[in-house]
C-alpha cells in the first residue's frame, strides 16, 4: 500500500508543477513563443515545421491545458475508486462515478465535442439520461424488483420510522434558503438527507440542473459513507440495554398480501404524492413484477441486467459531470455541507422516533431503536449497519429483518417528500 502511496503521490506532485507551469504558459502562449523563435533562427525548412508541429501538438495535450482544479478533482475520482475497493463502501456506485469523476477532468481542447457540456458529444449524449430525469425511474424499477417488503407488511407501524426520517429534507431545506438558495435550489440539496441517489437526480434534474453534479455526488458519497457516519450517532443516541433490545420475528406474510401491497401502495402514495409518480410507478410496478409469480423473467431482467447497465452510466456521467470549471465553486462546497448535516439528521431523527414509539409500546412489542436509523433509504446499507451494532451489543441478536422495514419505507418515503417539494415548488411557481 505504502508503494502505490508513493507512486501516486509522485505522479501527483508532477502533474501539479507540470500543470502550474504550463498554465501560464499556455495562456502567455509561451510555448508557442519559444518554438516560434528557435524556428525563426533556425534555417527555414523541415527543423521549422518540426519545432511549429510540436508546439500545436504541446498546446493540445492534457499536460498543457491542465489546472490545479482539473488534478484536485482527478484526486477525488481516484479517492473514490480506493474507497470502494480498498474499503467496500458502495463499489457499484463509487468505481463508476470515480472513473467518471477522472474522465470529466481529463484536460481538453474545446470544440471537438469531447466534453459532457459539449452539444453532441457521446458524453453529452449518455448524460442526457440523468439531465432528463430518465436514469432514475429505472433504477426504481429495479429496487422494485428486488425488494422485498415483507418486514414491512408484516409491520406496518415501522414505516413511521422512514416518514420520521424524512425530517432531515425539510430541516435541510430550509437551512439551505438561509445559506442564500432559493426555494428550488434548496429543494434539490434537501432531499439528499434521504441518502437517495437517484431521488436526489430526479429532483435536481427538474429543479436545479445546474446543481446536479454537486448534488449527485454529494448523495452517492453520503449514501457510500453510511458505515462511518452512521454508528456514532446510533452509538450516541441509544444506550447499551436498548440496543440490546430483541424484537419479536415478524409474522407470516402471505403471497396475496406481497401482490396487494404494491398495487395499494401505488394508488396510495401516488394520490398523496402526483408528482413523484414516475419514481414510485416504477418502484411498485418492478415489485410487483416480482410477487405476481407469472413475469419472473422480466422482473429477474429489471434486478440484474437493465440496473446494472443504467447504473454505469448513471455513475460514469454523474461523475464526468463534475468537471472542475463547473464543479469546484462555493456553492458545491454548501451543498456538501448541508448534505452532511441533512444525513445526521435524518439519522438522528429516525432513531429519536424509535424511542419515542417505545413510550407507548410494552413487552416484546418494543422496538430497538437502533432500526429507527435504517429509516434513510440507502438500501440495504444502513440495514446492515444496523445489525452490525446490534451484533457488537449482543452477539446472539439479529435485526437486519427488523430494519429492512424502516429502509424500504424510507425508499417510499424519500420519493413522496420529492413529490411533495416539486408540487410546493410548482404551487409557488404559479403565484
Amino acid at each position: 500500500m505504502k508503494r502505490i502511496f508513493i507512486v501516486f503521490g509522485s505522479i501527483a506532485t508532477i502533474l501539479v508543477a507540470w500543470a502550474t507551469a504550463t498554465a501560464s504558459v499556455v495562456s502567455n502562449q509561451t510555448i508557442g513563443s519559444i518554438t516560434n523563435e528557435a524556428a525563426a533562427s533556425s534555417t527555414p525548412g523541415f527543423s521549422t515545421m518540426a519545432l511549429e508541429g510540436l508546439s500545436n501538438f504541446i498546446s493540445m495535450t492534457g499536460f498543457a491545458n491542465a489546472t490545479v482544479p482539473n488534478l484536485i478533482m482527478i484526486a477525488v475520482g481516484l479517492f473514490f475508486i480506493f474507497l470502494a475497493i480498498k474499503y467496500d463502501y458502495e463499489p457499484l456506485l463509487l468505481i463508476p462515478i470515480g472513473t467518471g469523476v477522472i474522465i470529466g477532468n481529463v484536460p481538453f481542447v474545446a470544440g471537438n465535442q469531447i466534453g459532457i457540456y459539449e452539444q453532441g458529444s457521446v458524453l453529452n449524449y449518455l448524460y442526457f439520461g440523468v439531465q432528463k430525469g430518465i436514469y432514475p425511474p429505472l433504477i426504481f424499477l429495479g429496487i422494485g424488483a428486488m425488494t422485498d417488503f415483507s418486514s414491512l407488511i408484516a409491520n406496518p407501524k415501522l414505516m413511521l420510522l422512514g416518514a420520521a426520517a424524512q425530517v432531515g429534507v425539510f430541516l435541510t431545506f430550509i437551512g439551505a434558503i438561509a445559506l442564500g438558495f432559493d426555494l428550488k435550489e434548496a429543494a434539490s440539496i434537501g432531499i439528499i438527507g434521504g441518502a437517495d441517489g437517484p431521488t436526489a437526480i430526479f429532483l435536481s434534474s427538474k429543479e436545479a440542473p445546474h446543481l446536479l453534479g454537486a448534488i449527485a455526488i454529494a448523495a452517492y458519497s453520503y449514501m457510500a459513507l453510511v458505515p462511518v457516519i452512521q454508528p456514532p450517532i446510533m452509538r450516541l443516541m441509544t444506550s447499551l440495554e436498548e440496543r440490546k433490545i430483541r424484537m419479536k420475528p415478524p409474522r407470516t406474510v402471505h403471497k396475496t398480501e406481497k401482490i396487494l401491497f404494491p398495487i395499494i401502495g401505488l394508488i396510495i402514495t401516488t394520490f398523496i404524492s402526483p408528482s413523484a409518480l414516475p419514481l414510485l410507478g416504477m418502484l411498485f410496478f418492478g415489485n410487483l413484477l416480482k410477487e405476481s409469480g407469472h413475469t419472473e423473467r422480466l422482473a429477474n431482467t429489471a434486478r440484474t441486467s437493465m440496473i446494472d447497465i443504467v447504473t454505469i452510466l448513471l455513475g460514469v456521467t454523474v461523475g464526468a459531470s463534475t468537471q472542475a470549471s463547473e464543479f469546484i465553486t462555493l456553492n458545491s462546497m454548501k451543498i456538501f455541507a448541508l448534505g452532511a448535516i441533512s444525513f445526521a439528521i435524518a439519522t438522528f431523527s429516525g432513531l429519536a422516533f424509535a424511542k419515542f414509539m417505545n413510550l407507548f409500546l410494552k413487552g416484546d412489542d418494543k422496538l430497538n431503536p437502533l432500526i429507527g436509523a435504517a429509516g434513510v433509504s440507502a438500501v440495504p446499507d444502513s440495514a446492515r449497519v444496523v445489525q452490525q451494532e446490534g451484533l457488537k451489543a449482543d452477539s446472539s441478536n439479529h435485526l437486519l429483518m427488523h430494519a429492512m422495514a424502516p429502509n424500504v419505507s424510507g425508499v417510499i418515503g424519500s420519493a413522496v417528500a420529492a413529490g411533495i417539494l416539486m408540487s410546493f415548488l410548482t404551487y409557488f411557481s404559479n403565484l
